[in-house]
């Protein structure tokens, strides 16, 4: 049975999800928070920005340079009107959540300064102004050229809170820094993807797998421009939740892995990796916002 058919399936909405990089020292890193443990969806987890696409994302008269939006169409395997929203709302959820302004100057260049328009992601937030209508007033638009398509993950058909997410790539801006201004978040930080997964392994953090699954692709790269250059095929990621030793899993192609990761530092769990965790386990979703 085909999920279009699916009588059992619940609501599903579109969301983005951007990896923001930059290069270190010590290797490429890759911009996380931490959800707040007491949030009702996904508290505690480590988590790229990103969130849920708004109706106010949907303009066709968006400012815009870079791909148009039939380019990502293409990408994506989607109508038009979708890419663009999908688009806007990554860029969007970024200028939210953790201040990078993925935006260019009208003459082309990049915003280099983010701060001066900071006081314009409140209302943002709280939906009294529109993205469309922030680059517009600013002589801004939407730099579609500084992000990848990366992946698409589907939240299982069981789950109550249901994301069908594409996942983007972007360089940090030159002169830009994200920050902590949400209170979505306990915790930011830079990290190279390799220790990310190290302390899942060891028990220090919590990823989902979209998250595992990107970290790990991330971590074979030697700089951001390779990551970036990278050719990547895109094909939908649903997970299915399957029984397991009187419990629940989730399998999708890794998941065999993953499981093995998560239990190697949570000596606790029981055998199905069931936990605290899991209680509200959301695969695929966007990673902070809503």
């Amino acid at each position: 049975m085909t999920e279009g058919n699916d009588p059992t399936a619940r609501p599903i909405k579109d969301a983005s999800t951007v990896m923001v990089m930059r290069d270190s020292d010590r290797g490429p890193e890759v911009f996380v928070a931490r959800r707040v443990r007491g949030m009702a969806f996904a508290g505690g987890m480590t988590v790229f920005p990103g969130g849920g696409v708004d109706a106010s994302d949907d303009d066709p008269d968006v400012a815009w340079s870079g791909p148009a939006p039939a380019w990502w169409a293409e990408r994506f395997d989607c109508d038009v009107p979708r890419a663009r929203r999908l688009v806007c709302a990554a860029a969007r959820e970024t200028f939210e959540e953790c201040g990078v302004l993925l935006a260019d100057h009208l003459d082309g260049s990049p915003v280099a300064d983010a701060g001066r328009y900071h006081s314009s992601r409140e209302e943002l937030e709280s939906h009294r102004l529109t993205f469309s209508a922030f680059l517009a007033d600013e002589d801004l638009s939407l730099a579609a050229g500084r992000l990848r398509p990366y992946d698409h993950w589907i939240t299982p058909s069981v789950e109550s809170r249901r994301y069908d997410t594409r996942f983007f790539l972007a360089a940090l801006p030159e002169g830009q820094e994200p920050d902590d201004l949400t209170t979505e978040v306990d915790l930011t930080m830079w990290a190279r993807p390799v220790d990310l997964l190290e302390d899942f392994r060891a028990g220090r953090s919590m990823l989902l797998p979209p998250t595992w699954t990107q970290l790990r692709v991330l971590a074979g790269f030697p700089d951001v421009a390779a990551a970036l250059d990278s050719e990547r095929r895109i094909v939908p990621v649903q997970p299915e939740v399957v029984e397991h030793r009187g419990g629940v899993r989730v399998r999708f192609d890794g998941s065999d892995e993953y499981w093995s990761d998560y239990q190697a530092g949570r000596p606790e769990a029981g055998l199905d990796g069931s936990d605290e965790y899991w209680s509200d386990y959301q695969a695929g979703r966007p990673e902070a916002g809503s």
